[in-house]
């Protein structure tokens, strides 16, 4: 679906919304000292405060790196 979806101007319902995926990792993690919050081909990253680069294939595969680069700090 998905290639037809795209071919008669759709919107592929299981596309993720970068912009909006950013701002939210953004929302949730900044205060904890991530920044640089970016999706490039596939690849989702974010910054440490130490200079850490944390990656993910999906948002939600860097929230959970994140996570647990954070809960390592702890």
């Amino acid at each position: 679906m998905g290639r037809a979806a795209a071919a008669s101007g759709q919107r592929d319902p299981f596309a993720v919304d970068e912009d909006a995926a950013l701002a939210e990792l953004e929302l949730a993690w900044a205060d904890g000292g991530y920044h640089g919050f970016s999706a490039n081909d596939g690849l989702w990253s974010a910054v440490s405060s130490a200079g850490e680069v944390l990656t993910g294939g999906t948002p939600d595969a860097l929230d959970r790196a994140i996570r647990a680069h954070w809960q390592a700090k702890q």
